[in-house]
């Protein structure tokens, strides 16, 4: 007799009632007793209720009654969760085996089977299906089906998109629809709904199934009644999809390697080291699933994969990668090889993030060439998971630049509060910047775009420099730290070279001269913003496209552009050297230079005003020339020191 007919008459024999009487003897304490056993034999949920009847039937107090009903309350709760675990372990045996039949592949219509039988009987559906794109001709075919009777659906064709299985392919997402032929979200045709309507079917149930980004087919699961599919059920159902397209994709690269090494006569052995890759594709997947849980980065993601192919997997920019293999890569979607290299692209849609680069591994397995695609996929999502909130914090930061520009409304405290939560300490000396791309756009979707990266790198600079930036009058405003020993006009030099090298565009950049104590002075930074926007105006009226300069590059000119209006800084940049020598040294090189441009540069004139030799002129001129410099003498710098002469001889107290 087989185990399950012993099981069946037992629960026969158990099911049956106690005799006569025999509730009576029981005593109040043991009330749970006949429950208990109930559990223990696995009776049905009817057979609860038979302890109660019997004392009902015996005359039993009322509270000995109560007892019984609240013990046998209590027993169908415990053996309904005992059912829900039975049935849980029910679906994960089944998942187990099918991914024991995966690992052990062979036959993939066998596997296909299996999945599509046991997702019938977990789910307890009528029928169930299993339906693959075919490429070659465009639409989609039936592979394999459980339960059904009619020929015409086992047959079916479909044009992509058409059905229940057009709508869930088109969306990459389950659907389920509880009366088909009453459903409008679908594309209802005369060939599938005769087909539908031929096996019976009425609420159906479809996931799909993906390889990547891609649906290669769809896994159904549909009754002849009405029926409301469970979340659980959907899960369920997914799951068994998602093994269903491993198994495909893992027979796609059995059959290939079968094939490529039949001439070989090695086929055994090869697909002995296969099964090793697969492993090793599984343990990745594993790895790479666990870091993506706890917050990995991409270099954790390199790291992984670096033991997992046994090799030196490295994530590295777009710039620094192989130029005609990473586009390869990028327009191909696979890791190309580059001489004893691996390069995979790292995007997300037509942006390219960079590469992974696998390191001296020339002879690279299919399955590991998938598993490093596969990570630089993992590598692109964790990006644009970075790049999500770190733009959320640019946002931010434009946001507080934006109110210190408009500081007259606004509480400094607060200004101060939040900048700290940033990162950024408006208590340091500052210095505004103004930046925009010189180039002309063809049109306004380009100067958009120009404008967003040019924000980008901006924002991406603001926060790695513990500084603040914001779009502004069609260009970038910058809030930065003047760290010590360093000057407006290196910052703004350096600042237009940045983001000119991250936007592969021009950039320039005029800065303010440094402000400082901007928490109890944030109007400060207003004032400063239109500084550096004179200075801005100015180099693109010089022609210095990509530059970047601060008043102070401007010379006399500068004294217009400063909001400060700072004449004894100008006096100092422009002959400050000269002034300086004539204080330690007691020399009369001002004086000197005064009666030169006075008398038209001319030596021999400039030696009669001051009463000295023409040789004195000579060597007090070669003097102020290495004070100078050599080109002190050309038009632009003669203008400038004749100006800065005039205001040193204001700023001298005069001799009554």
């Amino acid at each position: 007799m087989s185990r399950d007919h012993v099981q069946s008459a037992e629960r026969s024999a158990d099911d049956a009632p106690a005799p006569p009487g025999a509730a009576a003897r029981r005593t109040p304490a043991a009330v749970e007793t006949p429950f208990l056993d109930l559990l223990a034999r696995g009776a049905s949920a009817d057979a609860y209720e038979q302890p109660v009847l019997v004392a009902r039937a015996e005359g039993a107090p009322a509270e000995r009654i109560a007892a019984l009903e609240h013990a046998k309350g209590l027993a169908l709760r415990v053996r309904s969760e005992l059912e829900g675990r039975r049935r849980r372990e029910a679906e994960l045996s089944a998942l187990f085996e099918t991914a024991h039949d995966l690992a052990g592949l062979r036959d993939l219509d066998a596997v296909l089977r299996a999945i599509v039988q046991r997702a019938r009987s977990l789910l307890g559906t009528d029928v169930a299906y299993l339906s693959l794109n075919d490429p070659a001709r465009g639409d989609t075919y039936m592979r394999v089906t459980e339960g059904s009777v009619a020929a015409r659906f086992q047959q079916l064709r479909l044009g992509m998109g058409e059905g229940l299985g057009g709508l869930v392919a088109q969306t990459a997402r389950p659907y389920v629809t509880d009366d088909y032929f009453q459903d409008a979200r679908f594309q209802h045709t005369r060939t599938i709904d005769a087909g539908v309507r031929d096996e019976g079917l009425v609420a159906i149930l479809g996931v799909p199934l993906m390889l990547g980004h891609h649906v290669i087919g769809v896994l159904f699961a549909a009754d002849r009644r009405a029926r409301v599919f469970e979340r659980e059920q959907i899960a369920l159902l997914g799951s068994f999809a998602a093994l269903a397209a491993a198994a495909i994709d893992t027979a796609n690269l059995l059959a290939e390697t079968r094939s490529a090494l039949a001439d070989l006569e090695r086929a055994n052995e090869i697909i002995q080291d296969r099964s090793g890759v697969i492993e090793r594709a599984s343990d990745v997947h594993d790895r790479l699933a666990e870091l993506v849980l706890r917050g990995g980065g991409v270099h954790d993601v390199a790291a992984a994969v670096s033991q997992v192919l046994d090799g030196t997997v490295e994530f590295t920019e777009a710039a620094a990668a192989p130029a005609r293999a990473l586009e390869t890569s990028r327009a191909e979607g696979h890791a190309v090889r580059h001489e004893d290299d691996w390069i995979a692209a790292v995007t997300a849609g037509d942006e390219l993030f960079g590469a992974l680069v696998l390191r001296g591994h020339p002879g690279l397995d299919p399955v590991d060439q998938l598993t490093l695609e596969r990570a630089a996929m993992v590598t692109s999502l964790l990006l644009l998971a970075r790049r999500s909130a770190a733009e959320a914090e640019q946002r931010v930061r434009g946001e507080l630049l934006d109110d210190l520009l408009d500081a007259r409304d606004r509480d400094p405290r607060l200004l101060g509060d939040r900048a700290r939560r940033l990162g950024a300490d408006l208590t340091a000396t500052h210095v505004v910047l103004a930046a925009r791309l010189d180039a002309t756009a063809p049109d306004a979707d380009h100067e958009a775009d120009a404008r967003r990266r040019l924000w980008a790198a901006a924002s991406h600079l603001a926060a790695t420099g513990h500084g603040l930036a914001a779009a502004r009058d069609g260009g970038t405003v910058l809030l930065l730290p003047l760290a010590r020993g360093d000057g407006a006009t290196d910052l703004a030099r350096r600042t237009a070279r940045h983001l000119g090298t991250a936007v592969h565009e021009a950039v320039t950049v005029g800065a303010s001269a440094p402000v400082e104590d901007l928490v109890t002075h944030p109007d400060a930074v207003a004032a400063a913003y239109t500084e550096a926007r004179r200075c801005l105006d100015a180099l693109g009226l010089l022609g210095r496209s990509g530059d970047g300069a601060a008043a102070e590059d401007f010379g006399f000119l500068g004294l217009l552009l400063a909001g400060d209006r700072n004449v004894t800084g100008f006096v100092d940049r422009t002959i400050g050297p000269v002034v300086a020598y004539d204080e330690r040294r007691g020399t009369d090189l001002v004086r000197t230079l005064d009666a030169y441009f006075a008398c038209g540069m001319s030596p021999a004139r400039t030696k009669d005003e001051l009463h000295v030799h023409v040789n004195t002129v000579a060597q007090r001129l070669e003097r102020v020339g290495r004070l100078l410099g050599d080109d002190w003498q050309s038009p632009g710098r003669a203008l400038e020191i004749q100006l800065a002469l005039r205001l040193h001889r204001l700023s001298i107290p005069q001799a009554h």
